[in-house]
């Protein structure tokens, strides 16, 4: 006579004991963000990552009333920041916002990473797509793509490229090993600081985000000699497609995601999902946009991770084809 109320006492307990194991996230999730929120970005102020971490986090504040700390963790191609975060409470107030260098070229470019792209985070959106310019100082003699690539053959390792990024280094050795010519890389902690050495005679030239690069080349201070995908860009509309410019089939863009610690409860991931896919569409996501000739791009967490195995693969190709070894 009793054996049923007992079983039943059972089967409410252990739901029960579900429901409880499952309150914490839901609490979490409804009480997300109650305070403010950090977005790690791997590269130095004035970045694009930069520049789209600081626009997204206005739409952010807007949204949800909690204000965003924009932390530069610049250095190692963007390993400082990636770890950081990866060893973060899995919370969702320390989001990484960063682009393909930390997340689909280092693993091929460093023998031993700090990190794990896939195991380490937890991927909450894509953020937006763009692609880079070859430039030279405004007073160097090469005034074309031919120009300058004339030049390389004429003097093999004496002209330099700088790269701040996973991007501009991949980009820079594809040029090299696509139009056979020999240039010395030299490695900066951010494509910024690689620019103020390109304008101070240091280096000769270099291929970079369109963020970092427009602005001086509108100034006058810069000379834009090609643009790395098939596709003109908005901004520099009168400049060639590296492709265009000789170098037969070149096409390396880049792009930009959102990433959490790896076991933050979905229903924050969600929440963050929506409120940073709002943000790309915001007044301020839009002037960066705009102003780099990029583009928003929003992703489910899933189609993110989809997107970043498919980009590790096809990166991985192309490092091993452009002779990049590990270091």
């Amino acid at each position: 006579m009793n054996r049923f109320p007992r079983l039943h006492r059972r089967t409410w307990l252990a739901a029960a004991l579900a429901t409880a194991a499952t309150l914490p996230g839901l609490v979490q999730a409804q009480a997300y963000p109650a305070k403010p929120v950090t977005f790690v970005v791997p590269f130095a102020a004035g970045s694009a990552t930069d520049q789209l971490a600081r626009a997204l986090g206005q739409s952010f504040t807007e949204q949800t009333g909690q204000s965003v700390v924009v932390d530069n963790r610049a250095g190692a191609s963007g390993m400082i920041a990636a770890q950081y975060v990866a060893r973060a409470p899995a919370d969702g107030y320390v989001v990484l916002i960063t682009t393909n260098t930390t997340h689909a070229a280092n693993e091929h470019l460093y023998r031993k990473l700090s990190y794990d792209p896939v195991k380490d985070f937890a991927p909450v959106t894509g953020l937006g797509k763009g692609g880079q310019v070859l430039v030279v100082n405004a007073s160097a003699p090469y005034k074309n793509v031919g120009e300058l690539l004339a030049a390389a053959r004429k003097s093999p390792g004496k002209l330099s490229f700088g790269s701040g990024s996973s991007s501009s280094r991949v980009a820079g050795e594809m040029l090299k090993q696509m139009a056979q010519v020999d240039i010395l890389h030299v490695p900066y902690k951010s494509n910024p600081l690689a620019i103020t050495d390109l304008l101070g005679g240091q280096i000769d030239m270099m291929i970079t985000d369109t963020a970092t690069g427009v602005p001086q080349i509108k100034a006058g201070k810069l000379r834009a000699l090609g643009y790395s995908t098939q596709k003109r860009s908005t901004q520099l509309p009168d400049v060639p497609t590296l492709d265009e410019a000789g170098v037969k089939g070149y096409d390396m863009g880049y792009w930009f995601a959102a990433y959490a610690p790896a076991g933050t409860p979905a229903p924050v991931v969600a929440k963050l999902n929506e409120v940073l896919g709002k943000a790309t569409k915001s007044a301020a996501a839009k002037g960066f946009f705009d102003g780099t000739g990029s583009e928003a791009w929003t992703t489910t967490p899933e189609e993110l991770a989809r997107f970043q195995a498919g980009e590790t693969r096809k990166w991985g190709q192309v490092i091993k084809a452009a002779g990049i070894e590990a270091e």
